[in-house]
């Protein structure tokens, strides 16, 4: 019996579920190496200084923006037109989604006309939205929200549906009432897809400002794309392109931070 006891092999127990390492040291280091084969590639003559320049002459583009105050003139116009867009479409879109996720009514009758708008690449709208909002801000402004809205929309009273009915029928029978079932079990599990879907959608909304300022814009990263391409000048093109990822990583960033804030619980 002793012998059969020692061929076990004990696993030990982890509720938070499979644990990940955070190796922060691999993404510099790979980010490194990928800017010493650009340098020396572009040195050695391996590649064109005419499709890629050499990260020396990007940096000098990322120079002269900040020391002539476009960096803070093209990227503060960029930024107050995503975080008005994307913060009202996501709210907007949490609330119409709650609203077609609890309630009968308000899905018989958005939930069709949602899947009818969402395949509608956005940008094709722009014109139809300058019409309607001008050429100024709220045209790009009401852009981003419009796509923000509807994949915010889909993702919230998707996360709804996929709610386990078997918490809903545990709040129940506690007898909390509809709307301690709706905040403390219905919320807390939707929240880790809607928060995910934020990333989709902070994504989406870069693209978007960026395609509505290479068309009507005169401040931007956008517009100063659009400029850079125009003039050939591929090092300032390079680093528009370059203001946009940081971006994206900030933004990947802060929903991540939040997530670690609002979702201890996973890890319990």
């Amino acid at each position: 019996m002793s012998d059969k006891k020692n061929n076990y092999t004990t696993i030990s127990f982890r509720g938070g579920g499979f644990q990940f390492k955070n190796n922060y040291w691999i993404s510099p280091t790979v980010f490194i190496v990928l800017l010493l084969l650009w340098h020396f590639g572009s040195t050695l003559g391996f590649i064109s200084n005419l499709v890629l320049p050499k990260p020396t002459e990007v940096l000098i583009a990322f120079h002269d923006l900040y020391v002539t105050g476009d960096l803070y003139l093209h990227v503060g116009a960029s930024l107050k037109r995503l975080i008005l867009g994307w913060t009202l479409g996501t709210i907007i879109g949490i609330i119409i989604g709650f609203a077609i996720g609890l309630f009968a009514l308000v899905r018989a009758g958005l939930a069709p006309i949602v899947a009818a708008i969402f395949p509608i690449p956005k940008i094709a709208l722009l014109p139809l939205f300058i019409i309607w909002f001008g050429i100024g801000e709220l045209s790009k402004i009401n852009l981003i929200l419009f796509g923000t809205l509807f994949p915010t929309i889909i993702a919230t009273y998707g996360a709804i549906d996929n709610v386990d009915r078997s918490l809903i029928r545990l709040g129940q029978s506690f007898n909390l009432s509809w709307f301690s079932i709706t905040r403390k079990i219905v919320f807390t599990a939707s929240l880790p897809a809607i928060l995910s879907n934020m990333r989709i959608t902070a994504a989406i909304a870069i693209i978007l400002i960026v395609a509505a300022e290479l068309i009507a814009a005169e401040k931007g990263i956008g517009a100063y794309i659009q400029m850079a391409g125009s003039l050939f000048a591929i090092d300032r093109l390079l680093a528009g392109i370059i203001i946009l990822s940081c971006m994206g990583l900030i933004a990947n960033w802060l929903i991540g931070l939040t997530e670690r804030k609002l979702l201890k619980w996973r890890n319990l």
